[in-house]
């Protein structure tokens, strides 16, 4: 799908991210726009919008900080898991199969013990789905070990395909 939402972006700025070797700055110039109209809309209908790596970009981002604080479990009560099979089939599409597999892992986990995620729970409910739900932690490390990889991956992508990301300036 092509995107209705294309970011002016510098193209001076995403060659000195790459020749600085900056990736965490380089996705944040395809990124953070998108965070900004997603904010500014309101509405997570604004993905549908988007071209399928920029959807990918920002549901990975999604995954990567939620996954930095407090792992999947974090990032599904959060109510995010409904990003997953579209991440799924775009990092098949993209060749990305290592982290495509991580994320298929947490879905079917998340399916056998969708109860404990659907209703309301407090804090201290939150805080023991960590320990009833062991198989996150090596989920999240697998994650956390492949990150900079999967990155690396998708800014190569984005980087060769940027008609699909942005309007460059």
């Amino acid at each position: 799908m092509n995107s209705k939402y294309l970011p002016p972006v510098s193209l001076k700025a995403l060659e000195d991210a790459q020749k600085a070797e900056d990736d965490d700055l380089l996705y944040d110039l395809f990124a953070q726009p998108l965070h900004e109209e997603l904010y500014r809309k309101k509405t997570f209908d604004f993905l549908d919008d988007l071209s399928d790596g920029q959807q990918l970009l920002i549901a990975y981002d999604y995954a990567r900080m939620q996954v930095g604080q407090g792992g999947f479990i974090q990032f599904i009560q959060n109510g995010y898991v409904g990003l997953l099979p579209s991440m799924v089939e775009q990092m098949y599409k993209l060749g990305i199969g290592y982290m495509a597999q991580i994320l298929d892992d947490v879905l079917k986990v998340y399916v056998l013990n969708r109860e404990l995620f659907e209703k309301s729970i407090s804090v201290e409910d939150f805080a023991r789905l960590y320990d009833e739900l062991k198989e996150f932690e090596v989920i999240d490390g697998r994650f956390a070990k492949l990150n900079e990889a999967t990155r690396k991956k998708m800014l190569a992508y984005a980087m060769s395909h940027l008609g699909e990301f942005i309007t460059p300036v």
